[in-house]
């Protein structure tokens, strides 16, 4: 999960300018690690190509994740790399152009951040065929030389709904979405059945910011600050956000109101502006980063797969955040659920009804 319209000649001008990003010295987001064991030395020297959704590094959700899995390959790996990122309201023809330049200059791997590139990928990756690619969140674009990275985000979003649900003490909870899209409606599909699991009859309120192909809905926080604060009024007491950087303005509704919010992708107890951490009940943890390190070692080690690569409770690929202590009392009854999705006893809906 991203934070008008130019002229294609400025967002190619624009994409061109974009900096470099691979000095070693960055000061890096904690990345999750892999499986805790030490890794062999690289056999390939990495030039990595990462191609950010709106937002970009630094949008304390989707795209900080995937960052800090790019750290940690720089780190162990001895990897380079750029990175560059999309524009709100561009072209279909700027992601394309960026993922050219990104292989034309040598970068080996690329990787798109997010299904918005999966049009251009499957444009692009044919004319490079020795370029390793990888997209996250997308099985829209493959090939030979692209794996799909994706996740199991209804299940992490049921353990959050059933949070929300347990914590409420109005009966009320709400989901604000970035794009409405069937990847967001898999969070909210997610979301409400474990609500409805854990306290039945609750009222899910729903609101998404934009519809496509309007994309702005993920880097917009102050369209949701409103949708939350609409949500609150009307008597939620819980709300999660599903909405890239536009999240950081439901936790200011959260804070303003005396509510509660639930994170997504990354801890965001962890990295949300300080002033709101509090505000956090819990986050949506989606493994982005252990994907994207994964990915990165298995090129190094010269074992690219191209094809899906799913990740899920069981993997260890999405899960629910304890920072701040705030379900410490409901841990036993999230866990609960938790192991009965890896069973197989719960089937988790991918979609709205």
């Amino acid at each position: 999960m991203r934070r008008g319209i130019r002229a294609a000649a400025v967002l190619a001008a624009a994409t061109l300018a974009l900096a470099a990003c691979g000095s070693d010295d960055e000061e890096s987001p904690a990345a999750s690690p892999s499986n805790g064991a030490s890794k062999p030395a690289a056999a390939v020297e990495l030039k990595i190509g990462m191609a950010y959704d709106v937002g970009g590094r630094g949008d304390q959700s989707f795209n900080d994740a995937a960052a800090a899995g790019l750290d940690k390959a720089k780190a162990e790996l001895g990897a380079e790399s750029q990175e560059v990122e999309a524009v709100t309201g561009e072209a279909e023809s700027a992601r394309e152009e960026r993922l050219t330049q990104l292989a034309e200059g040598g970068y080996n791997p690329v990787i798109a951040v997010g299904f918005v590139y999966a049009t251009s990928l499957a444009k692009v990756a044919p004319q490079f065929p020795d370029t390793h690619f990888a997209i996250i969140d997308s099985t829209d674009a493959t090939g030979e030389n692209i794996a799909n990275l994706v996740f199991a985000e209804e299940q992490g979003s049921f353990l959050v709904g059933a949070a929300a649900a347990l914590k409420s003490e109005s009966g009320n909870i709400g989901f604000v979405g970035g794009v409405n899209t069937p990847l967001i409606n898999k969070f909210e599909a997610g979301y409400r059945a474990g609500a409805e699991a854990a306290k039945p009859g609750i009222k899910v309120q729903s609101q998404y910011l934009t519809q496509p192909p309007d994309f702005s809905g993920f880097g917009d926080p102050a369209k949701g600050k409103t949708a939350a604060q609409g949500m609150f009024d009307a008597g939620a007491d819980v709300v999660y956000q599903a909405a890239g950087g536009s999240g950081g303005g439901v936790f200011e509704a959260a804070k303003a109101a005396g509510g509660k919010a639930v994170g997504v992708d990354s801890d965001q107890a962890l990295t949300a502006d300080a002033s709101v951490r509090d505000v956090i009940l819990t986050s949506m943890l989606k493994k982005v980063d252990v994907a994207v390190y994964d990915f990165l070692q298995s090129v190094a080690q010269d074992q690219f797969t191209a094809g899906t690569v799913s990740f899920d409770l069981a993997q260890g690929g999405v899960d629910y955040s304890t920072t701040g202590n705030q379900v410490d009392d409901i841990k036993a009854q999230l866990d609960e659920y938790k192991q009965q999705i890896i069973d197989g006893e719960i089937t988790v809906p991918t979609t709205l009804s």
